[in-house]
């Protein structure tokens, strides 16, 4: 048999009431060639979609619905990078086509031959003749669906291993045992997770813009602007959802020189009553900064590259299941440029 030509499906994009949604875009059951070759298969399945509701939007990709009506938002948002070597599926399995949908989406391939005639063959067995499947299931339409796999649209590492031809799975079922990353509410949650949204880690300082070596800078974040976030991913035709929440944690200060310390010493500062260290207030020059940094060399002519790094706990919840389930911590962090400047001694 001459090997399965690669087959992929191109990227869509969606435009809901003047919100541009980019989507993941199915992926054929043959390997797969990256977004740069290949030939493009056609466009039978579910495919992306989406809308808007009460200020929801909500966008199907890969089989999946995500709800980020609660994510961060704003300019200054980024995605969190976990603090292991752990990341969510690259690719994954989940309901794809009726037996309709299959039938138009591969009996053009066949007939063009772009694919070879005794994979084509092959092929006609497996979903028409009965070798195993006999007429694309039309006798179960509406009884079940047919998978195939899905990949992320940024295309990481392991996105072409999933590799198992398009199957059926009755309603109610639960896909074959050897299936691995068919969609569950765990795999849900690991996907939301790639879709968590936090704002950006730009502290306050105090003084602010310039400080002065040996004096305690006072560093702060505003609690209004960090809180917990989430997303919600679905699979409507199976009845499955897991939320994704991400919670602010603590906070870790490099001064960006060796030339300093920080407050507390280890530089991180918890989250606490609602917040990441303590505004400086009229009174308080005698006091510690619970969260600070104290340079003890001028930057000359420069500046110091302060990094502040926000830690974030995740967590899900979701179909069948009763209590919070942890997932990798994730981090989020900016630099901000500060000056430090000698104390001038005055002469008399």
């Amino acid at each position: 048999m001459p090997a399965m030509i690669r087959l992929s499906r191109v990227a869509a994009v969606l435009l809901v009431s003047t919100t541009a949604l980019t989507f993941s875009a199915p992926v054929a059951n043959a390997d797969r060639t990256p977004p740069t070759g290949g030939s493009v298969g056609g466009d039978g399945g579910n495919g992306p979609s989406g809308g808007v509701h009460d200020d929801t939007i909500s966008a199907t990709a890969g089989g999946i619905v995500f709800d980020r009506s609660k994510n961060g938002r704003g300019g200054t948002v980024g995605a969190v990078t976990p603090t292991t070597s752990w990341s969510p599926p690259a690719c994954w399995y989940a309901p794809k086509y009726t037996p309709d949908q299959l039938k138009a989406y591969l009996e053009p391939i066949w007939e063009a031959g772009s694919t070879g005639h005794e994979w084509d063959a092959s092929q006609r067995d497996r979903y028409s003749e009965g070798k195993p499947y006999k007429d694309f299931n039309k006798d179960k339409a509406g009884k079940g669906y047919w998978w195939d796999s899905y990949v992320n649209d940024e295309y990481p590492a392991g996105w072409d291993s999933c590799k198992e031809q398009i199957f059926w799975v009755d309603e109610g079922q639960p896909p074959p045992a050897d299936i691995e990353n068919a969609i569950t509410p765990e795999i849900l949650a690991q996907l939301a997770y790639a879709e968590i949204r936090v704002p950006g880690t730009e502290v306050t300082l105090a003084p602010a813009g310039t400080t002065k070596v040996n004096l305690p800078t006072w560093s702060w974040l505003d609690g209004a602007e960090f809180k917990p976030v989430s997303v919600t991913a679905s699979v409507p035709a199976l009845g499955i959802e897991a939320t994704t929440t991400a919670e602010p944690y603590s906070l870790k200060i490099d001064p960006g020189t060796e030339d300093a310390d920080t407050y507390p010493a280890s530089g991180t500062c918890q989250f606490e009553k609602g917040r990441i260290g303590e505004p400086y207030a009229k009174g308080k020059s005698d006091e510690t900064p619970p969260c600070g940094v104290r340079y003890l060399r001028s930057s000359g002519d420069g500046s110091y590259p302060l990094r502040a790094t926000l830690t974030w706990k995740i967590h899900w919840t979701g179909t069948g299941v009763n209590a919070e389930q942890a997932l990798p911590d994730g981090e989020f962090g900016a630099e901000q440029a500060v000056v430090v400047q000698e104390i001038q001694a005055v002469n008399r």
